[in-house]
């Protein structure tokens, strides 16, 4: 079998060209939200607003606020209306809105008004994360779903760096210089979507009433929305604390470097064999496994142990990665009816975003009360409360609710 065999054999025929065009336009919109939010416009605020630096570094701050809630807020709504009208045409509307906030940030030149295109460009991203997980969960053969999902959505990853990186060494050039840049990457994404190449899904004959679909739907969702939140929490709790807590760990920056890339390499090696136990039925005990290595590392990084032990304990931690993150997908695939997926993915993701933006702030306030082990310690905790909730809770995780009318 060839590579190029190999790299098919997840996705339904002729599917592939279209995963690829949703996963490229998700890729350049990130580059711009990372960039912009993450890098650029606290350097750039002050310039195109005219104001004081610390005034407008609290603007732009408020803008990424304002954005992300706005994704947050539209993640349901986007899953509602993929599931009635379809993956192409929203992610099309998505990213056409995500065009035009970029093309009038360069007039933003008032607070009123950068908050208004962040809202903007907030309801326009919502679109792209559900719609390339939707896309790729139907694409995917059912055997290989939670390693396809994890593939494509990791592949995305790279991008936001990339974008913090590019846009954040631009940071002190004017906006209407690097306007090109952004307007252009943001409308690749747009043109991405042109290529996205949907199924039509067989309509069945008799399909059951909207309130039998919404409880089924309900029932799947219940185990999971409590899950999702955790998780998003759990794993975003050091993200904004890295570069505090590493020289009090007794890393320097390149060490600090390694001590991620063998995290990193770890769970990137062990996927083929993780995925292969989330993808073999035993979703749940991926993610309970997941969550239980993780925990474990946290707790070992909260003694503040030798320099040379946290290369081990980032293994350990990766190894945790590598069976939660296609163990997720492929519990989530597994548990929700695939008419109501869309829309139950929109909650789902809605929920995992307020653990990301929750998660920073929990890890800020045990770092600011309790030290260098607050954030270890807290997230610890977290993992081992998880991982007993999906043992505790195991019997509502273990098949697919009924889909039929009498259910």
């Amino acid at each position: 079998m060839t590579l190029r065999e190999r790299l098919r054999l997840p996705l339904a025929p002729g599917s592939l060209p279209g995963v690829v065009a949703a996963a490229l336009t998700l890729a350049c919109s990130e580059f711009v939200r990372s960039g912009l939010y993450g890098a650029y416009l606290q350097q750039a605020a002050p310039g195109l607003l005219g104001l004081p630096k610390k005034e407008a570094v609290a603007v732009a701050a408020t803008a990424f606020s304002v954005h992300f809630f706005t994704d947050t807020l539209m993640r349901s709504p986007v899953g509602v209306l993929i599931s009635r009208r379809g993956v192409r045409p929203v992610m099309l509307a998505g990213a056409a809105l995500c065009v035009l906030a970029m093309a009038l940030l360069t007039q933003a030149h008032a607070i009123w008004l950068l908050l208004l295109v962040a809202a903007l460009h907030g309801v326009g991203f919502s679109a792209l994360w559900p719609g390339l997980v939707n896309l790729t969960a139907e694409a995917a053969y059912e055997s290989h779903q939670g390693r396809t999902l994890t593939a494509v959505t990791m592949s995305v990853m790279p991008a936001v760096g990339l974008g913090v990186l590019v846009l954040g060494a631009l940071g002190g050039r004017p906006f209407g210089q690097i306007a090109l840049l952004i307007v252009g990457v943001q409308a690749l994404a747009l043109v991405s979507v042109l290529f996205v190449k949907v199924r039509p899904r067989p309509v069945p004959a008799e399909r059951p009433p909207a309130r039998a679909r919404m409880k089924v739907a309900a029932r799947a969702l219940a185990p999971l929305i409590p899950a999702a939140f955790m998780q998003t929490l759990t794993l975003t709790l050091l993200g904004p604390l890295l570069f505090t807590l590493y020289p009090e760990l007794g890393l320097n920056y390149w060490s600090m470097v390694g001590v991620l890339g063998v995290g990193g390499v770890v769970a990137f090696a062990s996927m083929p064999f993780t995925g292969r136990v989330a993808d073999g039925g035993r979703a749940r005990l991926a993610v309970t496994l997941g969550f239980a290595l993780l925990g474990l590392g946290l707790a070992l990084f909260a003694t503040t142990p030798p320099v040379w032990t946290l290369f081990l304990l980032a293994a350990l931690v990766g190894l945790g990665y590598a069976f939660l993150s296609p163990g997720w997908a492929a519990l989530v695939v597994s548990r929700l009816p695939e008419a109501e997926r869309p829309a139950a993915w929109g909650v789902l993701m809605t929920m995992e975003n307020i653990g990301t933006s929750l998660g920073p702030l929990l890890g800020a306030f045990a770092y600011r009360q309790y030290g260098l082990p607050g954030p270890f310690v807290t997230g610890a905790v977290l993992a081992a409360v998880t991982a007993l909730g999906y043992v505790a809770f195991r019997r509502s995780f273990q098949r697919r609710p009924d889909p039929s009318p009498s259910s």
